[in-house]
Formats: structure tokens, C-alpha cells, sequence
């Protein structure tokens, strides 16, 4: 079996623009619902959110797959496309419960001009949040054990969060992709595939059972199911590379860890690093602060929550804040990845900062995706939860839409109900 380094080389963003506050959302749901100013605001306070992204009329989650691996390989100058073995999503946000998004994307980039070939395996991978983990890994595995040099993959981590509304959930929803290019002798984070820990239990703190468009979640047990799930993947983690849980924390220089919203993550840290390295509060808070902890959480506060992708969202945030802080000193430092899915499963594994990192970090224009959002629009984000499931409504939606050059679109569900997309060039 090859021994040869594996990971990612590169990272995309990709966030819908449609946006509304929290304080207009919360402005709305109290006079026009009615519902308690207190219970809402208090929800904001908790969570520490600040904003909802949502899709676009003539989007749904394969497009924002698409998008992200479309703005990938452009960025790269179509690096590798036609040398993918696979492409990989992670979502629990699927469209058909047969084809999986990963054909979908496939398609899509071929008829937008990006030469991906077709002797590859596409799949999808679901478990609440931790598909694309579950993604990263597997491919990783397969590139490892049987890639030749020059293979490489591509997972995508995409979902559109939808609670209930009104509700104290409501403000956590969000929607976004992040697309990965893996291969093996990466350019920005080798992964130490051994070192992964786990922890599963069958709980029900989140789903979203068949034929429902919102999930159900039990807000305070599923934030103890993540608690004990990632001290548990915790533990195993520092088992599989022979230390303890505290020398594992100590050795890391960069967290990334799921993030539902800003406060579950930080406090799930800030517990474990109190525990295992015997700090208080204060202590924890530093420690996390010269890690760069908090800071990669902020964007989370104005996308919501990505679900599969929203762990990768704050990583590459964390990564661009890290080098911008150490410079080319970046290179060789330790990252703690933690992934949750719901229901559930925890993986903890590390990553190293690979030496092609700056030049990587250097190409990102990650304030793109806050140049890119619309004007606060409370109609168009009713709109978007008002969005039909009846196919014909959904059609009428969708041929009224206004679809600006160089996005792709759902252009329509047909009578048997396939879905049909379309790039829109210029």
C-alpha cells in the first residue's frame, strides 16, 4: 500500500447572496407573528448569530455545489479537472433519493466549460453535518491506497438549513458550499488519516424525515450530544496517535471544529480545553485567542449555518487569519479537524499545514462572498421560505426567475421529476 501524503490542495466558497439580519428578522416575527421579543432575542444572545444567507429563486443545492467547484477550478486555471477520480458531496440537503448531487455537479461543470472527464466515481455521502468529513476521508483513503500520482478528487460540502418559522431555530438557518480539491503530495493540509477518532451513538437530537423541507431539532440535548460525542472522538483521537487528550489539544495550533452556530462551537472548545489542561475560563479564552479560534467562527455569524461545509467554512477563514498573523511560519503547524453529524457521529482527525500553503492562501479573495450578498431584502427571504414543493408551482417560480450571467440554474422539475440545470454563460 502507498504510504504517499494526501489531502487538500485548494479551497472555494461559495454563498448565496440573499441575506436578512437578525434584528430585521426579529423586527418582523414580533409584529407580524407576534412571537415573544424576549424568547428571540435571548436565541440571538445564545447562539451569537447575526445573519441569514439564503438561496436565490432559481437555486437549490445542487447549483450552489456547482458554483463552488465552478469558481475552483477557474480561480486554478482548470488545475487538474480532468484528472478527478472522484467527485465526492457531502449534504443533507439531497434532490432526488436516487441520483445523488455528485452526477449533478458533474454535468453541470461539463456543459459550463470546465473539462472534467468521465472516468471517475461520483457519490454521495450523507450523515447530518459530517458527510463531507466522511467524504474528505474516504477519498483521501482511496488516493492513498490506490492513486497514482496526479489523481485527485473533489468533495463538495453543501446544504441549505431550513427550521421551522417562525421560530427560535429560524435564526440559525443559512445556506453555502465549499469545494476541496484533494490529492495526493497536497499543496495546503496533509491529513493524518490514522490518527482519526470516532464516537456514534443512535440519538435523536436533529432529523428531517422523509418528505418534510425543515428539520426538527432538540436545541439544549442536541448541544449535550455534541458535547459528549466530541469528548469522546476526543479520546479516541489521542489513542490512535498515543498520547492524551491533553497533549493533543497542547501539540495543535488550529482548531476547526463543526459550527451549528458561533456559541455551541466555542463553548464545546472552551469545555474541553478546561478539562483536559486544567484552565479556567480566562485561561481556555486566551488559549483558543492565540490559536485564532474565535476569530474563524465570525463568518459564521453572517452566513448561518452550512451544515456539511460550515466546519470548512470557519477552517478556511482560520487559515487566512493564521497566515496573516504568521506569515510562512504557517507551514508545519498542527490542525485538530472535528466534524458532527447529528444523530449521531463525531470524527476528530489532524491535519498538517502542507509547505505550498502561502502561495495557496495568497490566491483566496475570501471577502468575495461579502462583496457578492445583496441589499437586506425581508420579501425575497419570506419568498424563499414560501418555496413551492408542487412541481407546477415550482415551474412558474422558476421561469420567472431573473438568472444573472455566469450562474447555474434549476430551470426546471420535469413531469416525471428529474431536474434540469443550465449554466448561464457571459
Amino acid at each position: 500500500m502507498s504510504t504517499a501524503s494526501v489531502g487538500i490542495s485548494d479551497i472555494q466558497l461559495y454563498i448565496p447572496p440573499g441575506k436578512i439580519s437578525l434584528d430585521r428578522l426579529m423586527e418582523f416575527r414580533v409584529q407580524h407573528d407576534e412571537f415573544p421579543e424576549r424568547k428571540l432575542q435571548r436565541a440571538i444572545e445564545v447562539t451569537g448569530q447575526q445573519a441569514i444567507r439564503f438561496p436565490l429563486p432559481f437555486q437549490d443545492n445542487s447549483t450552489l455545489a456547482a458554483a463552488a467547484a465552478r469558481d475552483l477550478y477557474v480561480r486554478r486555471g482548470d488545475k487538474n479537472p480532468d484528472k478527478l477520480r472522484y467527485i465526492a458531496v457531502g449534504t443533507e440537503t439531497a434532490v432526488d433519493h436516487s441520483k445523488p448531487i455528485a452526477a449533478y455537479l458533474q454535468g453541470m461543470l461539463q456543459r459550463s466549460g470546465v473539462a472534467v472527464g468521465n472516468t471517475l466515481s461520483s457519490f454521495q455521502v450523507q450523515h447530518a453535518c459530517a458527510g463531507g468529513t466522511v467524504s474528505l476521508l474516504g477519498i483521501g483513503a482511496l488516493l492513498q491506497a490506490g492513486g497514482r500520482d496526479g489523481d485527485a478528487g473533489l468533495v463538495v460540502c453543501s446544504d441549505i438549513a431550513r427550521y421551522d418559522a417562525p421560530s427560535t431555530a429560524e435564526i440559525t438557518q443559512g445556506a453555502g458550499a465549499v469545494a476541496m480539491h484533494m490529492e495526493r503530495n497536497p499543496e495546503l493540509l496533509e491529513f493524518d488519516l490514522a490518527s482519526t477518532g470516532y464516537c456514534s451513538n443512535d440519538v435523536d437530537d436533529f432529523f428531517r424525515p422523509l418528505g418534510s423541507t425543515t428539520a426538527k431539532v432538540k436545541g439544549s440535548y442536541s448541544v449535550q450530544c455534541y458535547h459528549e460525542a466530541f469528548d469522546g472522538a476526543l479520546a479516541d483521537h489521542a489513542e490512535r496517535l498515543g498520547i492524551t487528550p491533553a497533549q493533543a489539544l497542547r501539540e495543535t495550533e488550529i482548531f476547526v471544529l463543526h459550527v451549528p452556530f458561533k456559541n455551541m462551537a466555542l463553548t464545546a472548545l472552551t469545555k474541553a480545553v478546561e478539562k483536559h489542561l486544567d484552565m479556567d475560563e480566562e485561561q481556555a479564552a486566551g488559549f483558543l485567542r492565540e490559536r485564532g479560534f474565535q476569530q474563524s467562527l465570525e463568518a459564521s455569524t453572517r452566513v448561518g449555518n452550512i451544515y456539511s461545509g460550515s466546519a470548512y467554512l470557519a477552517m478556511t477563514f482560520a487559515l487566512q487569519e493564521r497566515y496573516q498573523t504568521l506569515g510562512t511560519e504557517l507551514v508545519g503547524k498542527n490542525v485538530m479537524i472535528a466534524s458532527y453529524g447529528s444523530g449521531n457521529t463525531m470524527l476528530v482527525f489532524r491535519a498538517t499545514v502542507a509547505a505550498g500553503a502561502p502561495a495557496v492562501i495568497s490566491g483566496w479573495n475570501l471577502d468575495a462572498i461579502w462583496d457578492h450578498e445583496q441589499p437586506e431584502n425581508l420579501d425575497a427571504y419570506l419568498a424563499w421560505l414560501a418555496t413551492p414543493t408542487e412541481r407546477e408551482a415550482l415551474n412558474q417560480r422558476l421561469e420567472a426567475a431573473d438568472i444573472p450571467a455566469g450562474m447555474f440554474a434549476l430551470d426546471s422539475v420535469r413531469e416525471d421529476g428529474y431536474r434540469e440545470y443550465s449554466f448561464h454563460g457571459g
